[in-house]
């Protein structure tokens, strides 16, 4: 039986004041936004703001994880011209610091790594200059792909690891936990400069035990930043939520962090491209 929703979650409220202007700007563009995508709980907020999440590669994924509402299936081309048009809407949104997320490509030999540099690249040439941020997939592990976009030179590298390993099978089978610390490994080695970040999120029946032993992996390969948020069931045909995080639990999260030397950003609707430039701020 679904578990009844929380104050905490059900007292949200997602009315979107600005979703017309974002959606006009990305529609004109021929883009796409994880926000509207992956029906995020904080498109109110950030739209508010004038802020939203570049999806890149389309809007079908080659996976098909059972947390995500992202459509999947057989995608289509990359489109050459998308750099550039995304570097225009951001410059229309007018960001200071842009994030840049996509679908996973396995279609792709590199992965869409090479189109990620694009984007960069494009948004690296904006005046006034931008900071760059972006979670790409985990290429399957191949560090070659993960060497090709830190070379376009983004200012945060992040890679979310989604959910503890032991729940990898059931919620994010075609993915591989050893896939994830890798992508952060490599980053860490080939540019220590860089801002380097992940994400999960609780909610699908794992320990508290577990996440913390997911914390202390991700300060093994030097990530800097983790973001955990509550899981919530975007539509019926994703798997339900098992248990509502408290705010408390996630506070003790943060201070478990704190004492492992990370910056820990948890709450119910924390995500991680949620308030992006103000985490990046915090580590540099």
């Amino acid at each position: 039986m679904r578990e009844r929703l929380p104050a905490w979650i059900a007292e949200r409220k997602l009315t979107l004041p600005s979703l017309r202007e974002v959606r006009r700007i990305m529609t004109a563009g021929q883009l796409h936004t994880v926000c509207d995508e992956a029906r995020c709980p904080n498109r109110s907020e950030c739209f508010s703001r004038g802020t939203a999440t570049f999806l890149i590669m389309g809007d079908r994924c080659t996976r098909s994880c059972r947390y995500c509402s992202i459509a999947h299936g057989r995608p289509r081309p990359l489109d050459p011209e998308e750099p550039q048009r995304l570097a225009q809407a951001a410059r229309e949104l007018k960001l200071r610091h842009v994030v840049v997320t996509s679908v996973d490509r396995d279609d792709l030999p590199d992965g869409g790594a090479g189109h990620f540099a694009r984007v960069i690249a494009a948004l690296r040439e904006l005046q006034p200059p931008v900071t760059v941020e972006v979670l790409t997939p985990d290429f399957r592990g191949q560090v070659s792909a993960v060497d090709t976009v830190i070379a376009a030179g983004p200012h945060v590298y992040n890679h979310n690891v989604e959910t503890v390993p032991r729940l990898y099978p059931q919620v994010r089978r075609q993915g591989r936990y050893t896939w994830a610390l890798s992508v952060l490994s490599r980053v860490a080695e080939k540019a220590p400069h860089m801002v380097r970040k992940s994400g999960l999120m609780v909610g699908l029946g794992e320990t508290r035990q577990e996440v913390e032993g997911v914390l202390r992996d991700l300060k093994a390969v030097d990530c800097q930043i983790v973001t955990v948020g509550q899981y919530l069931q975007p539509t019926s045909k994703q798997v339900p939520v098992v248990r509502y995080w408290h705010p408390e639990e996630f506070r003790q999260l943060e201070e478990f962090g704190a004492a492992l030397g990370l910056e820990v950003i948890a709450g119910p609707f924390v995500r991680s491209s949620y308030r992006a430039e103000e985490a990046f701020l915090k580590v540099t």
